[in-house]
């Protein structure tokens, strides 16, 4: 819930300059009140327009929810999902973000479904339980053809706005476990070609060491992404990095 309809505008015009010959797939999640005028900014430019939720329902009495295809109809190419404001904040259950997954493919609106575990549930050793089965039971009855259309993100919640990240060793080690419990349930061949983002207070000075993990296909960038100069230097770090990976 930041940035007004002019600054928001302006941030996707210096980010559209900013992109210009990089290799890098990039996208913005705005309120839904500026997704129309965000995507008609940046038709064309090859940058997602990534909503920030969606209700269940097609429609109905839902007052103050969209639909996913409300947000397929602005220009919306993605959809955010189970991000950890909205299971901690609002009270989303496991079973309600599988339902707004499947209304997101049903009208193919590509999930961004996060996943991770708040510091008691670290503390307590129950991280990989707790990241299974939200893996799980957000993806429970979704065929296997659907699932190259998801990425995942891990965002460990004790690393969300803290200034605390997880180390690139741990972070990787969560996403080589996700990887497998997807490889359990959806074979190696899906599994290896779904993206999984890792988020939790990325920042300029830790962008390449994380990209350089073998499992982090990618960034969830929260506070970071507020500000354009930080955010196009993200970019152009993990580019460096991704760059210096592919060379070795």
């Amino acid at each position: 819930m930041n940035l007004t309809l002019s600054e928001g505008l302006e941030f996707v015009n210096t980010l559209k300059a900013g992109l210009r010959n990089k290799k890098v797939l990039c996208g913005v999640c705005p309120p839904f009140v500026f997704l129309k005028d965000i995507c008609t900014a940046l038709e064309d430019s090859g940058i997602c327009v990534i909503a920030q939720n969606i209700h269940s329902e097609k429609n109905g009495a839902y007052t103050g929810e969209i639909s996913s295809h409300m947000v397929k109809e602005a220009g919306c190419t993605h959809v955010l999902l189970g991000h950890s404001e909205r299971r901690h904040i609002f009270g989303e259950t496991d079973s309600f973000i599988n339902a707004k997954i499947k209304a997101a493919l049903s009208t193919n609106l590509k999930p961004v479904f996060c996943v991770g575990e708040t510091l008691e549930e670290r503390e307590k050793g129950r991280t990989d339980y707790v990241v299974k089965t939200q893996v799980k039971e957000g993806l429970r009855d979704i065929d296997a053809q659907y699932i190259r259309e998801l990425t995942i993100a891990y965002e460990p919640v004790w690393a969300i706005g803290t200034g605390k990240t997880a180390l690139p060793a741990q972070a990787n080690e969560i996403h080589s476990f996700i990887r497998a419990v997807l490889a359990d349930e959806y074979g190696e061949d899906i599994a290896d070609t779904i993206y999984i983002l890792y988020g939790g207070s990325v920042k300029p000075e830790n962008t390449k060491e994380l990209i350089a993990q073998p499992e982090i296909d990618g960034l969830l960038v929260g506070g970071a992404s507020i500000k354009i100069e930080s955010f196009l230097q993200i970019i152009e770090n993990a580019s460096i990095s991704q760059e210096e990976s592919l060379g070795n």
